[in-house]
């Protein structure tokens, strides 16, 4: 259900608003008051878009910590006596390895609403979230925030398409979702395996991947043999890839019936199909 703030259901502006926040907050840890937390009355924010943490990573960041310490403070917040990490988990759970008894913070007084999308914003801003868990932060703005996913494109500086081609990842079986979180298949890969609509020759299909680790053009070459029986013209295949990267959906061309099939999954994806090719 879309949050609303005032009975208003907030927007771009808002987003950008928060985005700013953001920035103002983040640049606060490098000049701001900060204090030394116990470990012990931190605790993690449930609503954390990362799902996944490296433990090689978590290892090197840790080892950095005890050479030079936590250079930049996390960001928390205090409720009912104990801290809620905002930004700086990966800095936490380094200094936990580390076995260390405090962390320099920040705390910061916001409310739940805040908190979920500072943390949302932070971490799409930093880049650094797998594909899996980009596809949940994007569509949790875009709920949170009663936004399109062209606002969200020209907020982030990113391209519609790519926008679309993540979210709909999440469309994914669930036992490839799982590959997928784990790193095991990349972003481009998952897009490939959309095609497949039956879930069990998808995850027959991901775990053959995995295992004989087949790259994405293997698997875009294998589609198109097993789609295309009769010789293909070269040039209908460019006009689908075109139409497929415009509309972040698949696009069928059939000349012998001279039928254009465009997939669409429910009516949200339709009626953002609809406004692409009217323009509205």
């Amino acid at each position: 259900m879309t949050k609303k703030i005032g009975g208003l259901n907030r927007g771009l502006s808002a987003f950008i608003n928060d985005k700013s926040k953001v920035d103002d907050i983040l640049n606060e840890g490098k000049t701001g008051q900060v204090i030394e937390i116990d470990l012990d009355k931190i605790t993690t924010n449930k609503n954390q878009p990362r799902k996944v943490f490296n433990e090689s990573a978590l290892k090197e960041l840790s080892n950095s910590i005890e050479k030079h310490g936590v250079i930049q403070p996390i960001i928390v917040r205090e409720k009912d006596g104990i801290y809620e990490i905002v930004a700086g988990e990966r800095r936490y759970r380094a200094s936990k390895l580390l076995e260390k008894k405090t962390i320099p913070a920040i705390i910061k007084d916001l409310s739940d609403y805040e908190q979920e999308n500072l943390s949302l914003i932070e971490n799409v801003q930093r880049e650094d979230l797998s594909p899996y868990e980009e596809a949940l932060a994007y569509r949790s703005i875009i709920e949170n925030y009663k936004m399109t996913q062209d606002d969200l494109a020209k907020a982030l500086g990113k391209s519609r398409p790519y926008i679309s081609n993540t979210i709909r990842l999440l469309r994914l079986d669930e036992r490839v979702l799982e590959l997928l979180k784990n790193g095991d298949i990349s972003y481009s890969i998952g897009r490939e395996l959309l095609s497949i609509s039956n879930g069990d020759e998808q995850y027959k299909k991901a775990l053959e991947i995995v295992e004989k680790g087949t790259s994405v053009k293997e698997v875009s070459k294998q589609k198109k043999r097993k789609r295309r029986q009769k010789p293909t013209n070269f040039h209908l295949v460019e006009v689908e890839e075109t139409f497929m990267d415009r509309l972040g959906t698949k696009v069928r061309i059939d000349e012998e019936k001279k039928i254009i099939s465009i997939n669409y999954y429910d009516n949200e994806d339709l009626q953002r199909i609809i406004e692409i090719i009217t323009g509205e």
